[in-house]
């Protein structure tokens, strides 16, 4: 029998009405046993031959898993980033490639910008020193007067862009692959970024050629006190670099939702001038509904392209 696996840690299939579509055209569901992100073996066990299609989450869909996936013909992401689908792979063996990358924009936007804040103003580290019955009177900084810097102007570092104009700060930007900028958004080379930005946020894809993207040169190239805040990928920063220039003062601050290894037990915990988060992003309730109903609708129309289903 026809078979759909859905991935993701958790998902809604209740409240889906596309995912009760699938089903109503005689395709099995079969769900995430481990309620966690899979392992690689773990995902290549569960597409088995009956599995034609996925909705997947950031597990490593390499290409040893795909190539025991028989019959897949479609994976359709629920989120933005396909950096752990290996889209060679893919492409190889004839499985059409989906994402979501509008759905989880705002919600990531909204996160960068909370941590943008919560980096300046000292909130997170306030807030465990009031528990801890201390009353600091920590001075912080407004973001109206920050330079922010943003590498990457896809769907989320427009949005981070407008937030940031909101609050009056001055944005600039690196991305090579845009031609047109948001208005008040100058496209500058990436030493000029680091070299002038108070803040910088990343908000580009990962791949093999941005692999620690934002390392110790990068870092030495900062404004003394910079903040860096990353909720795009883990492997665009290096971690022992970043510790590095926290420890020594170079940077006042950072935010991460996103680590190389997740979930994170690294060194980073102990430094109290980062904000840590657990890669919660796109985890907004409206965000995650659209995210969801995108991804299966994506699943859906990839099937009836392939001829395994009819119009549902």
């Amino acid at each position: 029998m026809n078979t759909f696996v859905i991935s993701t840690s958790s998902f809604d299939t209740e409240n889906n009405a596309v995912i009760h579509r699938l089903v109503n055209a005689g395709l099995q569901l079969v769900m995430n046993p481990y309620g966690r992100r899979l392992t690689e073996d773990e995902a290549a066990a569960l597409l088995n031959n009956d599995v034609v299609g996925m909705i997947a989450g950031v597990e490593p869909l390499t290409a040893r898993v795909l190539q025991s996936a028989k019959n897949l013909k479609v994976i359709s992401r629920c989120g933005t980033g396909m950096d752990s689908v290996d889209l060679a792979a893919a492409k190889n063996h004839g499985i059409t490639v989906l994402n979501t990358p509008e759905a989880p924009a705002q919600a990531v936007a909204e996160l960068t910008l909370g941590l943008m804040l919560a980096a300046l103003r000292r909130i997170c580290l306030t807030d465990r020193q009031v528990r801890a019955n201390e009353w600091p009177r920590t001075q912080g900084g407004l973001l109206a007067a920050q330079t922010v810097g943003l590498i990457g102007l896809g769907h989320i570092g427009r949005r981070v862009a407008r937030l940031c104009q909101a609050f009056e700060a001055t944005v600039i930007a690196h991305d090579p692959h845009v031609t047109q900028t948001p208005a008040g958004v100058a496209n500058v080379p990436m030493a000029q970024l680091l070299e002038t930005a108070d803040i910088i946020s990343l908000h580009t894809p990962y791949t093999p050629e941005l692999h620690h993207l934002i390392d110790g040169q990068a870092l030495a190239r900062m404004k003394p006190g910079a903040i860096v805040i990353n909720a795009a990928r883990g492997g665009l920063v290096d971690e022992s670099a970043l510790k590095d220039a926290l420890d020594s003062g170079k940077l006042s601050a950072a935010a991460l939702d996103a680590f190389e290894q997740e979930p994170y037990q690294g060194a980073l915990i102990k430094n109290d001038n980062l904000i840590l988060s657990s890669h919660v992003g796109s985890l907004a309730k409206e965000a995650r509904q659209r995210m969801e109903l995108e991804a299966a609708e994506n699943l859906l129309n990839g099937l009836i392209k392939t001829g395994i289903i009819h119009d549902a």
